[in-house]
């Protein structure tokens, strides 16, 4: 394989150039800095190599941080394997870099895999296995799955999958490098429908193209995990994804039904395209029995998130104050992107229903005004009051098509943040 020695500088091109910010010296591509959105325009020039048909890269010079070569990474990547990028800098920045990339790939790899390869015990069963590779007696793991979910009263995975041949599942895994009664610090919860049709409110064939990405808050939360602890992460903390197929048949649960939670909170399904917050209402649930102070749970739940804040932020929710500031102060750690959207005791209540506490979305295209944040404050009421809680709506999780700044398909975009967030 030809490598491409790519160098950072300063300097102008030359005039034959015109106003390229890539130019290129025999097997050599010069990016051109200029501005201060270094790391957009480092992202954008990687992908302008990669469309030249460079499948691998040599970073060099003295130009290079962890944080250009990071965006650098970003663009370059593709959902077709067989390219690389050689790092440059410290052994240390090097190191760190090579960790990202490899609990990148992971979740790139899942997100971008077709529906039929990926059930949702697969997918619970995938994600197990490698961070079982990473943390080898730290990590214990169970799956629970298919009728063994309502036995255990996770009513709303097993209503949303119960449509499908293949069964739902519920992943309850426990990374411990403590004493065997630790208590749990963190606990993770990612939404994993594997595909998503919308059920009964079924959705265009545009619409459903892309859904295989359904569950890019469950590789979001494991490759973060599995990357914290490849940098040695030292607490305990709980997984678990929810991991489901939306599909229509008989056996597909439906509009007007009600489900009972195990909290005794009822819920009216009046939008079966509404299944994330459904899945992940048992997740939550789980994570708040752990006693874990802090909860955090990510997910690709609503095109309102995308709308509010784009394709290339991730919004974030949380009723404390406190816990948002130190969201966003991580994500720039890293030079992740993340916006607080509202999020308010009386956002509890705005799917309301006449059959039942709540229902799970408003009976208006997209949940209505506000959407994103009634998803929040539903999710809301199946958190412990005694836990901090951020929910993140990825909604620079995938891309449908290319684009100046990503390749078609998982960005990984919120990885580095929850990452960062473990480390305390």
């Amino acid at each position: 394989m030809d490598i491409m020695t790519v160098t950072l500088t300063t300097e102008a091109p030359a005039a034959h150039w015109g106003k390229a910010d890539v130019t290129y010296q025999g097997a050599q591509a010069l990016i051109h800095l200029s501005g201060s959105e270094e790391l957009r325009q480092v992202q954008m020039a990687a992908r302008k190599i990669r469309n030249q048909g460079v499948n691998a890269v040599q970073l060099a010079g003295d130009l290079w941080s962890v944080h250009t070569q990071w965006a650098f990474a970003q663009g370059f990547a593709t959902a077709k394997a067989g390219y690389q990028v050689l790092w440059c800098g410290s052994d240390a920045d090097q190191a760190t870099l090579t960790q990202r990339a490899e609990a990148a790939q992971f979740a790139r790899k899942l997100i971008n895999d077709t529906p039929e390869d990926l059930s949702p015990v697969s997918l619970a069963t995938q994600a197990a296995a490698w961070l079982k590779d990473i943390g080898g007696d730290k990590i214990s793991f169970n799956i629970v799955e298919g009728q063994e979910l309502l036995e255990k009263k996770w009513v709303g995975i097993h209503a949303v999958g119960r449509g499908s041949e293949r069964p739902p599942a519920l992943l309850e895994l426990d990374f411990n490098p403590l004493a065997a009664d630790a208590p749990v610090s963190v606990a993770l919860v990612g939404k994993g429908i594997t595909f998503d049709s919308g059920g009964y409110s079924l959705k265009s064939s545009e619409g459903m193209l892309a859904m295989k990405c359904d569950m890019g808050g469950a590789a979001t939360v494991t490759a973060a995990l599995g990357l914290a602890m490849k940098a040695g992460l030292n607490k305990r903390v709980k997984l678990f994804l929810c991991c489901a197929e939306n599909l229509v048949s008989g056996r597909a649960f439906k509009l007007g039904d009600v489900l009972t939670y195990k909290n005794g909170t009822t819920v009216e399904i009046v939008n079966t395209d509404a299944e994330g917050r459904l899945v992940l209402a048992d997740g939550l649930q789980a994570a708040s029995d752990t006693g874990a102070p802090l909860i955090i749970d990510a997910a690709t739940l609503t095109g309102a998130a995308v709308m509010a804040v784009g394709s290339n932020y991730n919004a974030i929710f949380s009723p404390q104050t406190a816990t948002l500031q130190l969201a966003q102060k991580r994500a720039a750690a890293v030079s992740e992107n993340v916006w607080p959207l509202p999020l308010d005791p009386w956002h509890k209540d705005m799917c309301p229903s006449a059959y039942a506490d709540t229902a799970n979305s408003r009976p208006a295209k997209g949940g209505g005004a506000g959407g994103a944040s009634n998803a929040a404050g539903f999710l809301w009421r199946f958190v412990s009051p005694e836990a901090n809680w951020l929910h993140v709506d990825l909604a620079g999780a995938f891309e449908s098509s290319a684009s100046a700044l990503w390749a078609a398909g998982a960005t990984t975009h919120g990885v580095l943040t929850i990452a960062e967030l473990l480390k305390d």
